[in-house]
């Protein structure tokens, strides 16, 4: 029997077999990661730098572009690096350091993701009271809430996970450090307390689940009562591509976190990792920015001034 105290490092899922899906894999994230990186960091700097662009909207958009920033960096560059050199170890204090950061940034999304519907809500719904329940104040301090909750929330599970001996070796059946797949090598009688935490993370995720959905069906009856066409359109145009996203980031990863043993497919495991992990960086700032008006001129500003220094 081994335990944690024993371990050095963990063996990672290697994104393919032979040598050359390793390679192709490896230019299919390098793509995606440049894009994500791209695109998110013309966001925080059209934002910062754009006095029109301090809104509350925009305000949680630069946030969330920072946390796709941070998750995207976070698991794929170790990928990509295994995936070139045909390794697939990653260290004991490096896979800490890889699952924290990925959970604070992943819970800080969801709890931005929350936030900016509350903002759409507020914004068709209660037009009128938008200054005053959306002030810089109130943004501020919902902001922080989110990254004061997802820090705090990546620590606890963070260190109970790692304080658990682990009885059944060190391969890991994912390309990245993630709870279900190191509470696997764990002893069967030692991994019951962060189930229990897990529990607790599904109810509140449910919660705020509960909370979009409410939302947005507020949001479409409202939408459904404006007289304009075009205005119904550029409302729905907004919201279906925020639902979507919501849609698709809850249930992938509540799918990883939730599916039961039986279900063993590393394939499977695989398609969903990327699904809620990597794709919704890469995603976000098309849907959330680059199609808004305000934000493409101020990126082509920021890009024509950025030209015309260098």
């Amino acid at each position: 029997m081994s335990n944690s105290s024993s371990i050095s490092h963990f063996l990672l899922l290697p994104l393919a077999d032979t040598q050359q899906l390793q390679l192709l894999h490896f230019c299919l994230f390098l793509g995606i990661s440049l894009a994500a990186l791209l695109a998110n960091s013309l966001i925080i700097s059209a934002v910062a730098c754009s006095h029109l662009l301090h809104t509350p909207m925009f305000f949680f958009l630069l946030n969330l572009a920072l946390t796709d920033l941070g998750s995207i960096c976070t698991t794929v560059p170790k990928a990509m690096h295994n995936s070139l050199w045909d390794t697939r170890t990653i260290s004991y204090t490096g896979c800490a350091a890889q699952q924290f950061f990925f959970l604070f940034f992943m819970s800080a999304e969801f709890s931005l993701l929350t936030t900016m519907c509350y903002d759409r809500y507020v914004s068709i719904c209660k037009p009128l009271h938008y200054g005053t329940l959306l002030g810089s104040r109130a943004c501020a301090h919902m902001a922080a809430a989110a990254w004061a909750s997802a820090f705090l929330y990546s620590l606890l599970h963070t260190a109970n996970t790692f304080s658990l001996p682990l009885c059944h070796g060190n391969a890991l059946g994912q390309f990245f450090c993630e709870i279900p797949h190191i509470l696997k090598l764990s002893c069967s009688y030692y991994y019951f307390r962060e189930l229990g935490l897990i529990a607790v993370s599904v109810i509140l995720g449910l919660g705020c689940f509960v909370f979009i959905v409410f939302s947005y069906v507020q949001l479409f009856r409202a939408v459904l009562r404006i007289p304009s066409e075009q205005g119904r359109y550029k409302a729905f145009s907004t919201c279906l591509p925020h639902l979507a996203v919501v849609s698709l980031f809850i249930s992938t990863g509540f799918f990883a976190y939730l599916k039961p043993p039986s279900i063993f497919s590393p394939s499977l495991d695989l398609s969903v990792s990327v699904l809620y992990s990597v794709v919704p960086p890469a995603l976000n700032p098309l849907i959330y920015s680059l199609r808004n008006q305000e934000l493409k001129a101020a990126v082509q500003r920021l890009m024509t001034v950025w030209f015309q220094k260098h």
